[in-house]
């Protein structure tokens, strides 16, 4: 088995951490231009949330995504310091605490939150994931929106019951570059969460719909995992819809869940498993929405 390991040790569904432990992990971050004012922004030392993005304009500076509320302060300081000035925009892909978990603190330094309507809707239920209730988006919208930053042009796309219902991806056609949110975890078994709208179909539709606006060129940051390209990207989709079609083949039999864990029909795919996702869940997942469809 090559599982490979997040150093985590609970993960809800709010994908947020416990406080003591981001601590305690001492994680900090890195920043690598893409392209000139496009920079993909990492977490170093342990798990700090998905991959995030700062764009530099010559006026505006715009962010996607935000780790998590333990870490704000750190990833704060490290924003500032690699741009010199406040992050006027934040883009939320989705509603999980470890892309949003940092909204109350860059609100709090003036930066306005832009979501998906279903994030600003599912954290007025519970603010708790963005870091309270001053974390709450100030712009919605339904289907895109696009920023234009001195030069820079993001395209904010939604992609309907993807990994949640409120994922978008933020494409960058002048600069070649996509930032995936969680519509990809490269090179791991994706986490779907149904329990907040997400479902197979749309994960495979959203990945379908950012393959379709790349090439070889592409620059593809995921939510997890490593830059990578359009044949990267093609590869995990691949191997999604294989795992579903060997799912759904046992489903057509009439075997129940237990069975069907009992055949490990994932097996060949066991190096994507993680500490969250592993073979098994990734196989209840997937079961759990094609029986229910």
């Amino acid at each position: 088995m090559n599982r490979r390991l997040f150093p985590l040790a609970g993960l809800a569904i709010a994908l947020a951490v416990p406080t003591t432990q981001a601590q305690e992990t001492e994680v900090s971050f890195r920043s690598t231009e893409l392209s000139p004012g496009i920079h993909m922004v990492e977490a170093v030392g342990g798990f700090g949330g998905g991959n995030m993005a700062v764009l530099v304009g010559d006026t505006h500076v715009a962010m996607i995504d935000d780790s998590m509320t333990p870490l704000a302060p750190t990833l704060l300081t490290h924003v500032n310091q690699r741009v010199g000035r406040p992050v006027d925009f934040l883009i939320n892909t989705h509603v999980h605490g470890d892309h949003v978990g940092g909204n109350a603190a860059f609100a709090g330094t003036g930066t306005v939150v832009f979501a998906h309507d279903n994030i600003r809707k599912r954290l007025l239920s519970d603010a708790g994931p963005a870091g309270g209730p001053g974390g709450l988006p100030v712009v919605t919208f339904a289907d895109s929106v696009t920023f234009h930053l001195d030069g820079i042009e993001a395209r904010v796309i939604h992609a309907p019951s993807a990994h949640t219902d409120g994922d978008a991806f933020v494409y960058f056609p002048a600069d070649n570059i996509i930032h995936t949110g969680d519509v990809a975890f490269h090179n791991l078994f994706p986490y779907i969460d149904l329990e907040n709208g997400g479902s197979v179909a749309g994960y495979i539709a959203g990945q379908e719909a950012i393959l379709a606006l790349a090439d070889e060129a592409t620059k593809i940051i995921p939510g997890h995992g490593e830059l990578t390209d359009r044949a990267g990207l093609q590869e995990d989709l691949d191997v999604l819809k294989a795992a579903r079609d060997k799912v759904q083949a046992l489903l057509d039999e009439g075997k129940t869940e237990a069975q069907v864990l009992q055949e490990n029909p994932l097996a060949e795919f066991d190096g994507r498993s993680w500490n969250f996702i592993t073979t098994e869940r990734m196989t209840r997942t997937l079961y759990a929405d094609l029986s229910r469809r």
